[in-house]
């Protein structure tokens, strides 16, 4: 029978904590959210003076990377390239800052942050996904 790797507990929040300590070493005020391979939410920590739409934003960008199995940047890079089609697929939050959590080499989730500027977004998470 076919196995696939997923996210505990134990990994979700070692996830969180190493966004959050990242964010809290450079000041980012994000959100952060982190997804099972579905893109379905297992986590989710507002930092203090995180904007409250940064919730929304960081677990949909934490679903885009999951179910797409890249990082969200690939995504808008395309968008931005002129595949303006691209905007017509069933996802949300297709901006960088999400990043696919790869355990033996397959997507077993992802992690999405919202709240400071795209390469910040992805250095913070890019922190937490390097854990695993």
């Amino acid at each position: 029978m076919p196995s696939k790797p997923y996210l505990d507990q134990s990994q979700v929040a070692a996830v969180l904590d190493a966004c959050q300590k990242e964010a809290d070493a450079n000041g980012f005020a994000v959100t952060i959210a982190v997804a099972d391979d579905g893109g379905y939410l297992l986590g989710l920590r507002r930092l203090d003076g995180a904007a409250p739409f940064s919730a929304d934003v960081a677990a949909a960008k934490a679903r885009s990377a999951a179910i797409g199995r890249k990082e969200t940047q690939v995504f808008e890079d395309m968008i931005n390239g002129g595949r303006s089609a691209f905007l017509s697929a069933p996802m949300e939050g297709l901006m960088s800052g999400g990043v696919p959590l790869i355990i033996d080499g397959q997507v077993a989730g992802s992690v999405g942050i919202s709240g400071v500027k795209p390469d910040q977004d992805i250095q913070v998470a890019k922190a937490g996904a390097a854990i695993l």
